[in-house]
């Protein structure tokens, strides 16, 4: 099995990936706080890689493009809670409480201290996932709070990113795409991510790069994959998925396509 995931409440996750290793690509569209309860976590950024295990937790802004890999360790699957901190509600709750109106945020992931706060409630949402029914919603509701309140404790910057509800504005499609073209996305979410509709991304990807957007992906990933094997001795197996690409049969045919040569038979002479 893939991925067993239970979700008994839209805010509440705790997940459970029973494969050896699970790799996706993730842009949430709320802030999460999530905690890895066993296994390892990889986050893979344009610009950086954050590694986690077993008793680590982060707060993952919305609007992040990484890539996620959960892998097994020490005998135990993969497995985190992730509590999801919707707009809407802390929308309400910035109205009603006072914050330092700070400098905008430009941190990705942001890891937390171990914290006798966060542990508490950590061990306080565990059973939640052991009911038979449904927990209240008002209760609920009290825990994203209390999150919230915690985060707010431990860490002094962070009212800069959980009260910034401003939209992906438009940016340089240009640098933006050359940083982040091995994330296998929908272009309409690479159209949000650079504050453009779809149709406009795509006329203004053309004027950029004189390509269409998917050749332009394809050609830039081959790229870096024939790099990565012929200077870095890296197998095929072991590249395509990092570069972009969903399986290694796709992979094969579209680099001797585009090579005139199977990436196997580079490193070979």
């Amino acid at each position: 099995m893939a991925l067993k995931r239970e979700n008994k409440y839209a805010e509440m996750v705790f997940s459970c990936s029973e494969d050896q290793q699970y790799r996706g690509e993730k842009v949430l569209e709320d802030h999460a706080l999530v905690r890895v309860v066993s296994g390892e976590l990889k986050v893979i950024q344009a610009d950086k890689i954050f590694l986690f295990n077993a008793g680590d937790t982060l707060l993952f802004p919305r609007n992040q493009l990484s890539t996620l890999v959960k892998t097994a360790k020490d005998g135990r699957d993969y497995k985190s809670i992730v509590i999801r901190l919707a707009s809407a509600q802390l929308r309400e709750y910035y109205t009603k409480n006072k914050y330092n109106q700070l400098h905008a945020h430009t941190v990705g992931i942001l890891p937390l201290e171990k914290n006798v706060l966060l542990e508490s409630f950590v061990s306080s949402v565990l059973p939640y996932f052991d009911l038979d029914k449904q927990l209240p919603q008002k209760i609920l509701a009290l825990k994203i709070t209390e999150a919230v309140e915690i985060l707010r404790n431990i860490n002094t910057d962070v009212d800069s990113i959980l009260s910034d509800f401003t939209e992906p504005g438009r940016i340089n499609l240009q640098d933006f795409m050359e940083k982040n073209y091995i994330f296998n996305i929908p272009l309409v979410k690479f159209s949000a991510l650079t504050g453009r509709s779809l149709t406009t991304f795509k006329r203004d990807f053309e004027k950029a790069f004189h390509l269409t957007p998917q050749r332009w992906l394809t050609q830039k990933r081959l790229e870096l994959a024939h790099y990565y094997i012929s200077e870095n001795h890296l197998k095929p197996i072991n590249v395509y998925y990092e570069v972009g690409f969903e399986n290694l049969s796709h992979f094969s045919r579209a680099f001797k396509k585009h090579f005139g040569y199977p990436p196997t038979s580079i490193n070979q002479g």
